[in-house]
């Protein structure tokens, strides 16, 4: 009965896009050619185009004043932050806008794409790190391979500019 009343429904759906459509398209009409120029007017105005080409236009804007530019308004680091999760800037952060940074770094840690995040992929980072301090693969770090793992330095620079 159901899917009795859905066909019909759609085949009637179908049928007024149909006379819609055939009811809305546009004719071309076939419009009169233009006018003919006499030919004294169209040397006037070919000679009138040639001068016109090598002369740059001017205007008189003595006394007139254009409305000055808008100014740039200088926001606060908090205002700039909240723009940046404000996405369709109504004043407010969702969940979704807040969620939605992270997005990134969710897919590269969910490896097989599935938008579950096991442990394994969770911890694949660390795993790895662990793998590639392990030098003679016994499974345990000793304090030499452990000291493989500390974190770089970040560079000083070279002057105070």
């Amino acid at each position: 009965m159901n899917r009795t009343l859905l066909g019909a429904l759609g085949a009637l759906l179908f049928v007024s896009v149909g006379l819609f459509w055939l009811q809305g398209r546009a004719q071309v009409e076939e419009g009169l050619p233009p006018p003919e120029l006499e030919d004294s007017l169209a040397e006037e105005q070919e000679s009138d185009a040639d001068a016109d080409a090598d002369a740059l236009p001017t205007a008189d804007v003595t006394g007139l004043k254009g409305p000055s530019p808008p100014e740039a308004t200088e926001l606060t680091r908090e205002q700039r932050r909240f723009g940046r999760y404000d996405r369709d800037r109504d004043g407010r952060i969702t969940r979704n806008e807040m969620l939605s940074t992270r997005t990134n770094a969710f897919r590269k840690l969910d490896k097989d794409g599935n938008n579950l995040l096991t442990f394994e992929e969770w911890a694949a980072g660390t795993a790895d790190k662990f793998r590639k301090a392990d030098a003679n693969d016994d499974l345990e770090l000793s304090p030499k391979e452990f000291l493989t793992t500390r974190p770089k330095k970040a560079k000083k620079p070279a002057c105070r500019c």
